[in-house]
């Protein structure tokens, strides 16, 4: 898989839960806040990490931030902060901006200012979101507990035509397969007889350290 550089503007719990799981499925970030404390929390946690104001052009422009693939905007209450970064780090080139938003409003002027998608942390935990910004592959990310996971994803090309008893899903991957999406219709609860079809979703169960490998492997 290759590596994208993410940046990460705002260390909250939501821009910090973003920062930690990208690097930590083997991303570059680099994870920016105006708070020292928060900046320093997260140091281990990220590829790089910086204590600057990003409402300041030369600040941002000195870090070289066009070379990024995607930038999350996760600034908490400052509106005007949160709508000044995403302008000027989509002025500045970045390819993919996806911007948290406090209600609909601030919603509507960040998609106007230059966001590609917007978030509300009250609906999209930032764990998810860092998921699905990985591949198209990865329709949902459910975090039952800081151990065990659910997914969402796309079957994969290698999968197709075998049953899961051939799979081996929980020998193979360490997760089980506890739905199978086909249509509209849904297979709750799978056979070890069932075959996985093209264009077949998968939802699997599994641990954090076990759906992590498997989705390294999706993303390739």
């Amino acid at each position: 898989m290759s590596k994208k550089q993410f940046l990460v503007i705002g260390l909250g719990r939501f821009g910090s839960s973003v920062a930690k799981t990208l690097y930590a499925l083997g991303n570059d970030v680099l994870a920016i806040d105006m708070d020292e404390d928060l900046v320093q929390d997260i140091s281990d946690s990220v590829t790089h990490s910086a204590q600057l104001d990003v409402t300041e052009e030369n600040n941002l422009r000195a870090l070289g931030i066009g070379n990024f693939d995607v930038a999350v905007i996760a600034i908490g209450t400052d509106v005007q902060s949160s709508i000044m970064a995403t302008l000027l780090v989509k002025e500045m080139g970045v390819k993919y901006i996806i911007a948290k938003a406090t209600n609909e409003l601030h919603a509507k002027v960040l998609y106007k200012t230059g966001a590609d998608r917007v978030v509300f942390p009250e609906r999209d935990m930032g764990v998810r979101v860092a998921h699905n910004l990985l591949s198209s592959n990865i329709l949902d990310f459910i975090e039952l507990s800081p151990d065990y996971n659910i997914v969402e994803m796309v079957s994969i090309s290698d999968w197709h035509g075998r049953s899961l008893r051939e799979l081996n899903m929980r020998a193979t991957y360490g997760v089980n397969v506890m739905a199978i999406k086909r249509g509209k219709d849904i297979n709750v609860s799978p056979m070890a007889e069932d075959v996985i079809e093209e264009g077949d979703i998968i939802v699997a169960i599994g641990s954090s350290y076990d759906l992590s490998k498997l989705e390294n492997l999706i993303v390739k």
